[in-house]
């Protein structure tokens, strides 16, 4: 006779959360990163053509950092509150720009 227990399926709360990451990940990781793109290439003290392709070139670290911390977040709703509040700080600072201009 065998001592091993039976797998248990995760429960339904268990998977929305992880969907609700996957989705913080791509879809908020996204936004945070065109938002510090956008942000970066404004404001950073350099011709127009290379702050471009040095905000370009930061997102890509930008967004492997963003997925990176959805994923090692406590819960789902810290993942979203960690990209939700750095992301209005970005827009306002995109707004305010596009409003100088």
């Amino acid at each position: 006779m065998s001592s091993l227990k039976p797998v248990c399926s995760p429960t339904l709360a268990y998977r929305l959360a992880v969907l609700s990451r996957v989705v913080a990940a791509v879809a908020g990781g996204y936004l945070l990163t065109a938002l510090c793109t956008v942000v970066a290439a404004r404001y950073l003290p350099m011709s127009r053509a290379d702050a471009v392709m040095t905000a370009t070139m930061l997102s890509f670290a930008i967004f492997t950092c963003a997925v990176i911390w959805v994923f090692a977040a406590r819960s789902a709703w810290r993942a979203w509150a960690g990209l939700a509040a750095p992301a209005l700080v970005l827009a306002l600072a995109a707004w305010m720009g596009r409003v100088a201009a």
